[in-house]
């Protein structure tokens, strides 16, 4: 009894350490990043939507992020329901709570693989205390099982259970072995291109359980401003015209979230905030028809960062 007791109480441990820590959140910026400026071009008033880094002598696309607004890392994504960049995001999982990042996948994993082992335990056990019932008493291996029907009960619960948590264990054994995330391997699909990632199978375990977690980047226990508190609320400062014809901030008004684009979230239509920054460049008829499609190219600015892993 000691010892299915203590790989329970271990798989709980290893849930609420899935669950509580911080999966690898990137903190949000309080403003845009300045566009790059480069001698001899017009300033663009847009910030480009990619940015290529190479990773191990492979070209990566980073995307801006409208909510956070920054750049973001390579294999971070925005978890639309915790409303966060999440560094190697992986996914969210429902069942925990929480996003699956760089900072707890490997307690995710874990987990997941030990529920799996629980669940062997236990169906393998209450068949073997069936058949001592059933040798003590010469019975039928039916009336045994009408003997105890809690064994009934946990070997239906765990044959059950055991499919979902091992079919997911051997799915992300793969993916540790492949060294991807389930996010990339639903979007990006490496088995058509190279992975950059990919160091070979042993080094790639050796990532996930071999190394060291990284500190969280975010300080939950400070005192939160009311600015940073708009900022969660994906609300920014409004720029508006003062009364000798400049441009001033209103710090006191707080609009709905626009997008780098200068138009507002689901919306075509150009924000009157860049129309106003068009008519003092004198170029407002190319900012409204610039580029309809939606699709910005960096010309010849040269944004590539090169990255290793």
């Amino acid at each position: 009894m000691v010892l299915p007791a203590v790989f329970a109480l271990y798989v709980l441990v290893l849930l609420l350490l899935t669950s509580g820590r911080d999966p690898g959140i990137v903190p949000r910026n309080t403003n845009p990043p300045e566009p790059e400026i480069i001698e001899g071009q017009t300033p663009q008033l847009r910030l480009p939507r990619t940015k290529d880094v190479v990773v191990n002598g492979i070209t990566v696309k980073t995307k801006y992020c409208d909510t956070c607004m920054l750049y973001r890392p390579p294999r971070c994504s925005h978890c639309s329901i915790c409303n966060n960049c999440v560094e190697k995001f992986d996914h969210h999982c429902p069942w925990v709570g929480q996003c699956i990042g760089l900072r707890n996948y490997r307690f995710f994993f874990m987990f997941v693989f030990s529920t799996t082992l629980l669940c062997i335990y236990v169906f393998g056990f209450c068949w073997v205390y069936v058949t001592k019932i059933m040798h003590s008493k010469q019975i039928s291996i039916w009336k045994a099982l009408t003997e105890t029907p809690a064994s009934i009960a946990l070997i239906i619960y765990t044959f059950i259970s055991v499919w979902f948590v091992g079919g997911l264990s051997i799915f992300h054994l793969y993916l540790i072995g492949t060294n991807q995330s389930t996010y990339e391997n639903f979007r990006y699909r490496y088995d058509r291109r190279a992975n950059p990632y990919n160091r070979g199978v042993i080094d790639n375990f050796k990532e996930v359980f071999c190394t060291s977690i990284p500190p969280s980047k975010n300080n939950f226990r400070a005192k939160v401003l009311k600015a940073d508190s708009d900022i969660e609320m994906g609300r920014k400062p409004i720029w508006d015209e003062t009364n000798d014809g400049g441009v001033g901030k209103d710090a006191g008004s707080l609009h709905p979230r626009r997008s780098s684009w200068g138009r507002k979230s689901g919306s075509w239509d150009l924000s009157p905030e860049v129309h106003t920054l068009g008519g003092v460049g004198g170029d407002s008829n190319q900012i409204s028809h610039g580029n309809n499609n939606g699709n910005l190219t960096m010309g010849n600015q040269d944004s590539r960062t090169i990255l290793k892993v």
